[in-house]
């Protein structure tokens, strides 16, 4: 009966030391596993230690930034305060401007006026200018037909002349036709009657020539009067439009 207790108890203590031997394995396991966590908190450690080096010089460098930030803001609040002061010296500067606006306003509303007055001044001379023009052009007209009709006036002056001079040729070659006469009756029929017969042949002529140019120097005086006629008529048309400017004019 021993024998069989002994070997329960061979196999208890084998179950036993299997059992120690999987506690120990799973000991060894965990172990290695501490092992390996223990070096990744190593690791974790040294990243953590890496990472808060590189914070502090971060903050080292984000320090000198905010010093350098806070400098420039002090130039900031400086340069502010320089330009509030030029700002305050463009708003004098622009109050004065707009008063110097509205005096210059002021001074164009005056001158509006002015160029107004000014301008109806004008028209009212560009009036009378152009009724000085009109009279002007009456009065050219009416001394283009004063000249014209004294121009037809001394034609008919030399008409009448030339008349007066048919009609002394006329009364020389009727003198010279009778003292022809005359003659070929005192002395007869001699060595005169040649000259006698030229002379009443030249005093024939004489006064064929100036018939002839009387009744030419007839015939144009006789139109010329129909022209003075007609010149009269627009003489008369042209001094009373003179006239009515003349009226227009004085009032």
């Amino acid at each position: 009966m021993l024998e069989p207790q002994n070997g329960g108890e061979k196999e208890h203590s084998s179950d036993t030391l299997v059992g120690l031997l999987r506690i120990l394995a799973e000991l060894q396991e965990k172990q290695v596993a501490a092992t390996l966590e223990q070096n990744n908190l190593a690791k974790q450690r040294t990243d953590t230690t890496s990472n808060l080096a590189l914070y502090a010089s971060k903050t080292a460098d984000h320090a000198e930034k905010q010093t350098g930030m806070a400098q420039e803001r002090t130039a900031l609040t400086r340069e502010q305060m320089r330009l509030s002061t030029r700002s305050a010296e463009l708003a004098n500067l622009r109050t004065e401007l707009a008063q110097e606006r509205t005096f210059q306003a002021e001074e164009r509303t005056k001158l509006a006026t002015q160029r107004t007055d000014m301008a109806r001044r004008r028209t009212f001379l560009s009036e009378r200018r152009t009724t000085l023009a009109d009279l002007r052009n009456r009065l050219a007209e009416q001394r283009t037909a004063f000249a014209v009709a004294r121009t037809r006036l001394s034609f008919q002056r030399t008409e009448l002349a030339r008349g007066r001079t048919s009609l002394a040729l006329i009364r020389t070659g009727l003198a010279f036709l009778t003292a022809g006469i005359t003659l070929f009756r005192y002395f007869g029929v001699s060595m005169w009657t040649l000259f006698d017969l030229g002379l009443v042949v030249f005093s024939m002529l004489m006064v064929y020539f100036g018939v002839i140019g009387y009744r030419r120097a007839k015939a144009m005086e006789g139109r010329l009067e129909e022209l003075l006629a007609g010149d009269a008529g627009t003489l008369s048309s042209i001094f009373g439009g003179v006239q009515m400017y003349s009226r227009r004019r004085t009032y």
